[in-house]
Parts: structure tokens; C-alpha cells; sequence
């Protein structure tokens, strides 16, 4: 009598492993053969993965089915007893199936994130935006220059020396000033224009030199044409200031020229307004006073110490002169002091770095900043950081050597003569780039 329960045959055992002839697998020995119906309405004929019935009631192996995870079925429903585990070798949870031992239970592992293609994407992009904001940046400024300034006007011009000259002029002009703004400025409302400052920047390879010139030095103003009467004027010696008052910016550089012998490469003027607005975009200047100053005609008040000073009072700072003993010469001192922290705060990183200041900043500078029609935002940039650097210590402030600040004169009252031995010496050294070795003491 056969030992399979309900009388199934020993051949039976080649159902075990798809056809094989060897002995029974250590499982159906372990694992009692039990007869378990399946409810018909769990069961369905075996189907391949593409929905088609397997031939001979036997699943492939791999494939899900009743009892799938627990044994073998045969094609009438009955648990065989051979256990496999989760799933067949091949199919959904199976050692070599998706998310089986094979795999680990995790899905295929993905191509690890390129960074250096991603960092290299960003730093392209940066740059790409920078670009497109410094070209932006770039014509917007340059739009805003006022260059109404032609020296190719100017006549009778020494030859050109080593270095860059620049000519920078504060001038008292009003233009944009409300009777408001000339009232709470101390202006007054003269007509024409004068110059408060003038200074010339020479840049070269032996170092920056900054040089004031006192707008009340009695020079030679040399012969010209007058710009509105067309009526000729000869040569003759006032103040350096009234160059400007007669014949404006191109009388003025050639009258310096004509007195120095250095050839005026560029020019830059900025007036009341320009000057004010330029320090309020800044947000203010702070200023470290020795000593308290009141002036009446400036409107300057402020007290000894260090303190913040809006536009306004930065223009009364820089244009008070009656408690300086020496008058123009110590507002000259009190101009450039102030031109150091300017530059400072101009160039600072908290400046530069901000767009939502840096954009006013500029915008305000360029606004009344009168330049010569062969100056461009490059030249600007140059002469800007070479003040800068200068101010900083990177180069020398100085004045004209003075022979005389109180010289009596016939029609001009007190005017300041220059000592002409070192002065020549120091436009000397200048023309030819050569270290400054002259002292203006």
C-alpha cells in the first residue's frame, strides 16, 4: 500500500524542483504532506506573466498563485508540502525577483548627483548674472555723465608729462537748488559761479600726489576771449578764482596750466547740490572735531568730538574758513580731512557691497558731477580710487608751497603768493613723474 496519502503515487516526487529525479528536498521531509483545499473562489487556473495559462496545471517558478509563500501547489489545488519561503526564486519577493533577498529589499541603486557638474552649472550662472548687472550697471552710469567740459578749447597748452593729471573743482554753483535748499545751505543767491576748492591729482608710477591750490592765489591769468561779450581780454594777475568766475572751467585750466606748466589731462566739478546729496546717499559722514567750530556765513555749528554730519552740514563743514587762522589755507586742511573719510566710506565694503546703497550713491555723484568730454567712467573709477588711496595714505597731500598767505594787492584785496623757488621744483618733479620731494612747509 502506497505511504501518499490518498493513495498518489511515489512518481508523484518528480513534481519537486521542476522535473527533477534526485531525492525529495530536505523541506517535503521535514514539512508533513497535508491535504488543503483551495475555495474556489480564491483560485484561478496558473497563468504566466503575460496572463496566458501555464501548460499542465504547473506554475513556473517565479510566479505568485495560491499559496504562494507557503508551498508548491499543484495544478488541482493541493499543497504539495514544498516550502520555498516569500515568493518563488524569480518572482516578486524572491531571491532573485524585485525586492528579494537578491536585492536587499531595496529598489535599484541610482546614479550618484554629479556636484562638480552642478557647482560648475552654478559658478557659470553667477558670472553670467554679474555680467549682465556690470554691463547694466556700466551704461546706466555712463548715461548720467555731464561731459560739458572741452579743453581742446583751452590755448597755448604745455606738452604733455608723464602721469595723469586731473583737475577736481568744487564750485558754489546753485543750479537745483530751491530758494529753500540755498536758505538752509547758507548759499545766498550770487549770481554767476566761483570756485570753493581746487585741487590736481597726479597718478603716476612714482605715487599719487594730491595738491591744493588756494582759490585766492594771485596768479596770471592769461589773455582771452570772454565766453558771452566775445570781447578780448589781456593778460593780467588776480586771484585764481577769478578764472573760473571769467571764463569758466576751460579759462581756469589754462590759466593753472599756464602758471604750473603741467598739462590738465582731465577735469571734474561738482557743485553745492551734487556735493550734499552725494552725502546724504551715504547716509552721512562721521567727523572727529578737535575743537568746536560756529561759523555764521556757513551755517557751521558743531561741537568737539566725533559726530555724524548729514549733507548739509558737510557743506558748512567744508566751506566755514573765519576761525581758521589762516583763513583759506585752513579751510583747505578742513577740505581735505574731510575728503579721507569721504573716500573711506565711499570705498567701504558696507558701500560697495550694498546695492540698495551703492546705486544712490552713484546715481547722486553722477547726477551734478561735470566732467570733460574725453573723461569716461574708467578715468573716473581711476581718479576716484587713486583719492581714495591717497586719502588712505597711499600717496602725499600737500599744498602749494606758500611764500606769503596775506599778500597786500592793488585791486583784490589780500590774496596768497606762492614761493615760487619750490614751486617750481614740486611742478617739476610732477611733469616728470618723479617722487615728490618738495614740502610744502
Amino acid at each position: 500500500m502506497s505511504d501518499w496519502p490518498g493513495g498518489r503515487s511515489e512518481d508523484r516526487r518528480q513534481a519537486y524542483g521542476r522535473g527533477s529525479t534526485g531525492a525529495e528536498p530536505e523541506g517535503a521531509r521535514a514539512m508533513p504532506h497535508v491535504r488543503r483545499p483551495v475555495p474556489p473562489q480564491q483560485y484561478s487556473p496558473p497563468q504566466g506573466y503575460d496572463g496566458a495559462p501555464v501548460a499542465g496545471g504547473h506554475r513556473v517558478v517565479g510566479q505568485g498563485g495560491p499559496g504562494d509563500g507557503y508551498g508548491r501547489h499543484d495544478g488541482d489545488g493541493y499543497n504539495t508540502g514544498q516550502v520555498y519561503g516569500r515568493g518563488a526564486p524569480n518572482g516578486p519577493g524572491g531571491p532573485g525577483g524585485p525586492g528579494g533577498p537578491g536585492t536587499g529589499g531595496r529598489p535599484p541603486r541610482t546614479t550618484r548627483p554629479d556636484w562638480r557638474k552642478r557647482i560648475t552649472v552654478g559658478l557659470v550662472t553667477l558670472l553670467g548674472v554679474l555680467l549682465v548687472v556690470s554691463v547694466g550697471t556700466y551704461f546706466w552710469a555712463d548715461s548720467k555723465l555731464r561731459t560739458e567740459v572741452d579743453l581742446s578749447k583751452v590755448k597755448d597748452r604745455p606738452a604733455e608729462g608723464e602721469g595723469t593729471n586731473y583737475l577736481i573743482v568744487g564750485s558754489d554753483s546753485r543750479e537745483g537748488l530751491s530758494d529753500e535748499d540755498k536758505k538752509e545751505l547758507h548759499t545766498g543767491s550770487a549770481d554767476g559761479k566761483r570756485t570753493d576748492s581746487m585741487m590736481i591729482l597726479h597718478t603716476g608710477d612714482n605715487g599719487t600726489t594730491m595738491l591744493s591750490l588756494p582759490r585766492d592765489s594771485y596768479v596770471t591769468i592769461p589773455a582771452f576771449t570772454g565766453q558771452k561779450s566775445g570781447k578780448r581780454f589781456p593778460k593780467s594777475t588776480h586771484k585764481l578764482n577769478q578764472a573760473y568766475s571769467d571764463g569758466g572751467p576751460e579759462l581756469l585750466a589754462q590759466t593753472i596750466e599756464f602758471n604750473t606748466g603741467l598739462h590738465i589731462d582731465h577735469y571734474a566739478e561738482i557743485g553745492f547740490g551734487g556735493f550734499r546729496n552725494l552725502v546724504d546717499a551715504l547716509g552721512g559722514v562721521e567727523m572727529c572735531l578737535d575743537k568746536p567750530l560756529k561759523d555764521r556765513d556757513s551755517g557751521a555749528d558743531f561741537k568737539a568730538g566725533c559726530q555724524e554730519l548729514n549733507g548739509a552740514q558737510s557743506l558748512a563743514f567744508v566751506r566755514q574758513r573765519h576761525q581758521e587762522a589762516d583763513q583759506d589755507l585752513g579751510r583747505m586742511r578742513n577740505q581735505q580731512k574731510f575728503l579721507n573719510t569721504l573716500a573711506k566710506q565711499a570705498a567701504s565694503p558696507s558701500t560697495v557691497l550694498n546695492p540698495f546703497r551703492l546705486y544712490p550713491v552713484i546715481g547722486s555723484g553722477l547726477d551734478t558731477l561735470i566732467v570733460d568730454k574725453d573723461m569716461g567712467l574708467f578715468d573716473l573709477m581711476d581718479m576716484f580710487w587713486a583719492m581714495k588711496g591717497v586719502t588712505g595714505g597711499d600717496g602725499k597731500q600737500m599744498t602749494v608751497p606758500i611764500a606769503n598767505p596775506n599778500l597786500p594787492t592793488p585791486g583784490d584785496g589780500v590774496a596768497v603768493k606762492w614761493d615760487m623757488t619750490k614751486a617750481n621744483q614740486l611742478f617739476g618733479q610732477l611733469k616728470k613723474d618723479e617722487k615728490v620731494t618738495v614740502s610744502d612747509k
